[in-house]
């Protein structure tokens, strides 16, 4: 495989589910289910944590969150807010990226999009094109330029690939390779009508059966989105969060159409994925990993939807079921772009670009994948999952193969002592290798309402992560998502 340009795509919060080419025939995704034609689509990729700051920096970094210490997502020093109160925080500092490789190769590196990893303002990890996003807001959304704060009018969507153009046509030099990171920051809430064009919203939702996802009693553990929970919040929350994927979805096509546009599709490596996974009613949640307190690891918070393609290179029409994560991306690009990586005995990923080539037909045997969120961890195989939460549990087992909804928790059936035992012991030793002490998740108070500072050793004392408020315990915040 020729040395490629890499156009990464991330979206936020959309479902494994929420692809018309993985069977969801309500939902209109012409663009990436083209991509999907044209590539190889993975059934069975994994955040690392099922909430967007870390899993963002896992990907960036190939790092777990329990070695750049990014736990939960950022509540404080992501953003100004005025006053002197909210100071950046680079949550990455001194942690080496992809990106950094790529542009010590000769590889010009863009941005435009969501960051959320802290200090937005100063260009990070090597990119020299920087056009970062704030949350909250679909139209009229704040971002940066030049380190200032600007509100830039129009749908956010469009106006983070008008910058992903700007780069393509204008801000990156001809004869060099490029890396591209567009984040968008769709399909994540606020999914109010408006938030979101009207003729989308209408034209394709507003009256949809949403036969496609469950409607089941309220998960015990629920803890936000009160609306959703009555038949018309339900409606406009999932009628908005269809619109977003189709409004994101467009806006790949302009991406992909540039690229075509230019001639640079033949040699550019198109790489789309979720940073992590959603429940529109899956298992009576509405929310991701910390759509619930205690915080939840279902498949359907911690799969993401994953496209790769490259002309002449990747497979095309493929559906790939080789379990992934997040952690494997860095040394996947990296091996791709013909660049070794000095930290590879300290990094946990394994490279799939074999995968990518078509080279590799037989399925790898013996394949784990592991996540965290904070103190509850997991370790899957194709067959089994066990969810550990330290110290107190509760804690779970799943028999995938039987019960892939992951609806009996088997932990305390007798017969499955020994699987348990076998199952931890290889979790705790995996994490024993590859977790800093100085910022371990097992050792840290993530409730899911947000950072606040520098984890662990690394922190300054104060505390780290967003106690649960009488409001919180109580749930149903709806304000929780506002910064995610």
């Amino acid at each position: 495989m020729d040395r490629p340009n890499i156009l990464f795509i991330v979206t936020d919060d959309q479902g494994c589910w929420a692809l018309g080419c993985a069977g969801n025939d309500e939902i209109r995704t012409p663009n990436l289910d083209r991509l999907a034609a044209a590539g190889t689509r993975f059934e069975s990729f994994f955040c690392t944590c099922p909430v967007s700051s870390p899993a963002r920096s896992s990907i960036l970094t190939g790092r777990i969150p329990s070695q750049h210490g990014v736990h939960d997502y950022i509540k404080r020093g992501d953003w100004p807010r005025g006053g002197g109160e909210d100071p950046s925080i680079e949550y990455l500092r001194g942690l080496s990226a992809t990106t950094d490789h790529l542009a010590a190769d000769g590889y010009t590196c863009g941005l435009s999009g969501k960051w959320h990893m802290g200090a937005p303002a100063t260009p990070q990890k090597s990119f020299s094109y920087w056009r970062p996003f704030a949350g909250g807001r679909y139209f009229d959304a704040p971002m940066m330029i030049d380190g200032e704060p600007v509100v830039q009018p129009g749908y956010r969507p469009d106006r983070i690939t008008d910058y992903a153009l700007e780069f393509l046509r204008d801000a990156r030099p001809a004869d060099a390779p490029f890396y591209l990171a567009v984040n968008y920051v769709a399909p994540h809430s606020p999914w109010t009508r408006e938030n979101h064009p009207e003729e989308t919203f209408d034209s394709y939702y507003h009256d949809c059966a949403f036969d496609s996802l469950p409607d089941l009693p309220m998960h015990p553990w629920q803890a936000a989105f009160p609306e959703f929970y009555t038949e018309e919040g339900r409606r406009i929350d999932r009628s908005g969060y269809y619109a977003a994927v189709t409004e994101m979805d467009r806006n790949v096509g302009r991406l992909l159409d540039e690229l075509e546009r230019q001639g640079l599709r033949e040699n550019t490596l198109v790489f789309f994925l979720g940073d992590n996974g959603m429940n529109l009613g899956q298992h009576g949640i509405c929310g991701k990993g910390n759509g619930t307190f205690p915080l939840n690891l279902y498949d359907t918070s911690v799969k993401v939807p994953a496209i790769v393609s490259l002309p002449g290179a990747v497979p095309e029409g493929v559906v790939c079921e080789e379990l992934l994560s997040q952690y494997d991306i860095r040394p996947t690009l990296l091996e791709i772009a013909g660049i070794g990586d000095p930290e590879t005995d300290a990094l946990p990923g394994t490279s799939f670009a074999s995968l990518l080539s078509g080279a590799d037909d037989a399925p790898r045997e013996d394949v784990v994948v592991f996540d965290e969120y904070g103190p509850t961890r997991m370790i899957r195989t194709r067959e089994w999952k066990y969810i550990r939460r330290y110290p107190l549990g509760p804690n779970e087992l799943y028999d995938l193969a039987n019960d892939p909804d992951e609806a009996v928790n088997l932990v305390d059936e007798p017969e499955q002592a020994g699987r348990i035992a076998g199952l931890r012991a290889r979790m705790e030793r995996w994490f024993d290798e590859y977790a800093d002490p100085e910022v371990d998740g097992l050792r840290e108070a993530v409730t899911g309402y947000g950072q606040m500072g520098l984890a662990g050793l690394r922190g300054d004392g104060s505390e780290a992560f967003d106690r649960l408020s009488g409001m919180h315990s109580a749930g149903l915040d709806e304000g929780r998502w506002d910064n995610d």
